[in-house]
């Protein structure tokens, strides 16, 4: 399959909204970081990211990060491009803690105010994305 990270993005997106409002932590949470990974993988392809198409991901070694990661590695590709003046983020990461892996965790492990501030993170990915969508970026 051919990646297409605005609708992971968006689908994302949607499902943890969806899991939120039912207090399913844990599943939110965990897509909650995948979305902002997609948006924040989206944004940098039009930044300038290399993507290899043959294997379908990010060229580097150093971009095929998740949501706890892949933040840092925006700002690179966000400050090199003439329009990335717009696009800023917060330097401080919220999904610092989030870890791809969670995924095995017990789901005791999560609780409304983790899973709001994952949300509250996602949410500044999700509207860079739109931005980028009325200003014809993306």
């Amino acid at each position: 399959m051919q990646a297409d990270f605005l609708d992971a993005h968006k689908r994302h997106w949607n499902d943890a909204e969806r899991l939120f409002q039912r207090q399913r932590w844990a599943n939110a949470d965990h897509l909650y970081g995948l979305a902002a990974e997609c948006g924040l993988k989206r944004l940098m392809l039009a930044f300038g990211m290399p993507f290899d198409v043959i294997k379908d991901m990010p060229a580097r070694k150093k971009d095929q990060k998740h949501a706890d990661g892949i933040w840092v590695r925006f700002e690179s590709y966000r400050c090199g491009h003439h329009q990335g003046a717009s696009y800023v983020l917060p330097p401080v990461n919220p999904f610092d803690e989030w870890n791809v892996s969670q995924r095995y965790a017990h789901q005791s492990n999560f609780d409304q105010a983790r899973t709001e501030s994952h949300q509250a993170g996602a949410k500044l990915v999700g509207d860079l994305v739109k931005k980028a969508q009325r200003e014809g970026l993306i």
